[in-house]
């Protein structure tokens, strides 16, 4: 077992979905992992998958579609296995072959892509699944080890130099614009990665949650490889 997730009190390790889904997220934990040694040629999947732009979302039929190895065989049908657990259980999952996700450069001192840390909000109470099967994977960090953004006094003062109204309506303008969901890691900040084959559930931010919402961000992709993510 891998004892930076066994031995981190932000991540609980299940062993199965139903446990996934069950287990309540209580005091520093916010992330749950089910931990799993995925045997198959994820690669191979991914090599047969055609990319369209920069992100491709894979149906089923696409995954059905592919002529493949028992190795390739296999690795495709633990991912459509993953997909009937997750809409079995009401979730709307998306399998996703990508190259990169957009950059956002319209504020060098506050980007607001997947590529900072943040954490996800949802109008209704649920969570964020996810499992990379191929290529790089995502980081979690604790909550005690960031700072929200829009507390960091020279970056709030920047951020006012934005805000085109009224004093009073400026953290209404930080929660429209998202900027309260973005974070950065404190200097001795020790990110966990989440893996290949593992399916995550992490909390989200909701005033239903019993706990913080868990930090995470997208990967640097490495050179020359897709990812295949699945999440929902």
């Amino acid at each position: 077992m891998n004892n930076t997730f066994s031995e981190n009190p932000q991540i609980g390790i299940v062993s199965s979905f139903t446990e996934l889904i069950h287990t309540q997220f209580m005091g520093s934990m916010n992330a749950l992992c089910w931990q799993r040694n995925v045997s198959g040629d994820f690669k191979e999947v991914v090599s047969k998958l055609r990319l369209e732009e920069n992100i491709t979302e894979v149906s089923s039929e696409d995954l059905l579609n592919l002529q493949l190895s028992e190795q390739g065989n296999a690795a495709r049908e633990i991912i459509l296995n993953d997909l009937k657990l997750l809409q079995d259980f009401g979730a709307q999952p998306s399998l996703n072959l990508l190259k990169c996700y957009e950059r956002d450069e319209e504020l060098d001192f506050f980007p607001t892509d997947v590529y900072s840390y943040h954490v996800d909000r949802s109008p209704v109470m649920t969570d964020t699944f996810l499992c990379t099967y191929h290529g790089a994977a995502s980081d979690i960090l604790p909550n005690d080890q960031v700072t929200q953004k829009i507390l960091i006094p020279d970056i709030r003062e920047q951020l006012k130099s934005l805000h085109d109204g009224p004093e009073a309506d400026f953290e209404a303008f930080l929660k429209d614009c998202f900027f309260d969901l973005h974070y950065q890691p404190k200097p001795d900040a020790c990110p966990v990665n989440l893996g290949t084959g593992h399916l995550w559930r992490l909390a989200v931010d909701h005033p239903e949650q019993k706990v913080l919402p868990c930090v995470h961000r997208a990967p640097v992709e490495n050179d020359g490889e897709y990812r295949l993510l699945l999440i929902c």
